[in-house]
């Protein structure tokens, strides 16, 4: 054993109570020789944490802390990420990706609080997760030692987790039938391993946990309108509802009707591509409405612009970065875009699709008598030719010395 894990005697770990972190407390355990504290944070997984507390103390762990933080999810990750419309890549709703630099800074707190020596989580040496948990740790405390067993355990396959889980009597929902990774939240659920890492197989029905089929979804199509206030969705159908709620709620819908379901194959930040099945209803639903209302509020030149920020935003997020100047300037960027971005988006949801099929803003852009092309239109068209005229004359100059330059090569 070497002196730097002689130095380690107590040690906050990442619990989620899965097959990789319930082998971690055993593991850490023989290795160093110290005191594990298991740290778990609910953001909307669900979970029996009365179950998962008995069993990280059963499997080892002096210790449990378990925090809700859900509220502060939603408030401060879940909604200036709404706000970007952020997608990584144009497609995930970054889920686990947002919940991650919440937890590691809630555990920067624990190992002070607790005095400990190190922080440690499950994540694997070539997926995204251990990049988001020791950036953020080194952010806020980098005198913390930073360890993680799947970086450096003899373990070589999740099969053999499960053998060692099995013969060290540790209980763990992982089996050789079902080895899918699964990762979820409030804003998302993320699943990988097994057949899903051939990227020419389709997803088994048994990978997708919230959603419906589509092809077995109701036959009648559901309409919801969903009001935001500066960027941020209060109401579902007229009815108020607190952030959880609401977002639990169309979750719900868009479930029952197979929407969200993401299907892709990523750029990670490490260099490789990853085949990853993500369902995120809500997500979609609200990315999608937020957007279109967007549509009528925002002027074009801020629109485009933002477009632009959201990509980053989201690559951030993705790789990382949640505690970057970057990322905080983003943010108060977007907070300014928000102020008019109120009103009400009707969707219409139907066999895994959500359509926008309706607008309407306290401060829209749109102008009837400006769009119309009946006899209230009051759209200036005597100016449309030199406007034209103007706005080409660069073109019209390019081409006139091209043609010249053309001419004189003959």
């Amino acid at each position: 054993m070497s002196k730097k894990e002689n130095d380690v005697n107590k040690i906050v770990l990442a619990y989620s109570g899965g097959l990789d972190t319930s082998v971690a407390i055993k593991w850490l355990q023989e290795k160093y020789d110290a005191e594990i504290i298991a740290y778990s944070a609910d953001v909307g997984q669900g979970g029996d944490w009365r179950s998962i507390e008995n069993k990280a103390l059963q499997t080892g762990a002096s210790k449990v802390y378990i925090d809700d933080l859900k509220e502060e999810f939603i408030k401060e990750y879940i909604f200036p990420s709404l706000k970007y419309n952020a997608l990584y890549e144009g497609k995930y709703p970054l889920a686990t990706a947002l919940s991650r630099p919440l937890i590691a800074s809630r555990m920067v707190e624990v190992a002070q609080e607790e005095e400990a020596d190190a922080v440690a989580h499950g994540c694997t040496g070539k997926g995204n997760d251990q990049v988001r948990f020791d950036v953020t740790f080194r952010a806020l405390d980098s005198e913390l030692e930073i360890i993680a067993p799947l970086r450096v355990w003899d373990f070589k396959s999740r099969d053999e987790e499960i053998e060692y889980a099995q013969e060290n009597d540790i209980p763990v929902e992982a089996t050789k039938d079902s080895p899918y990774s699964i990762d979820h939240n409030l804003w998302g659920l993320s699943i990988e391993c097994g057949e899903l890492e051939d990227p020419w197989n389709e997803p088994p029905r048994d990978a997708y946990q919230w959603t419906v089929d589509p092809r077995e979804a109701p036959d009648e199509a559901e309409y919801m309108t969903i009001t935001f206030e500066k960027g941020i969705p209060v109401k579902v159908d007229e009815e108020e509802l607190d952030p959880e709620d609401l977002i639990k709620k169309v979750n719900r819908k868009g479930a029952r009707h197979g929407v969200g379901r993401i299907d892709m194959v990523e750029n990670r930040l490490v260099g490789i591509k990853s085949r990853e099945i993500y369902e995120a209803p809500a997500a979609c639903i609200l990315t999608e409405a937020h957007s279109h209302l967007e549509d009528m509020t925002l002027d074009r030149e801020t629109a485009h612009y933002k477009n632009l920020l959201s990509e980053k935003y989201s690559e951030l997020v993705y790789n990382g970065l949640w505690y970057s100047p970057l990322r905080s300037s983003l943010k108060a960027f977007v907070d300014e875009t928000q102020k008019s971005v109120s009103g009400q988006i009707r969707v219409k949801l139907y066999k895994g699709r959500c359509e926008v099929v309706g607008r309407r803003a306290e401060k829209s852009l749109y102008q009837f008598d400006l769009a119309t092309y009946d006899e209230d239109d009051s759209f200036d068209h005597d100016a449309a030719p030199g406007f034209i005229k103007i706005w080409g004359l660069p073109t019209q100059i390019a081409g006139e010395v091209k043609r010249g330059s053309e001419n004189e090569t003959e």
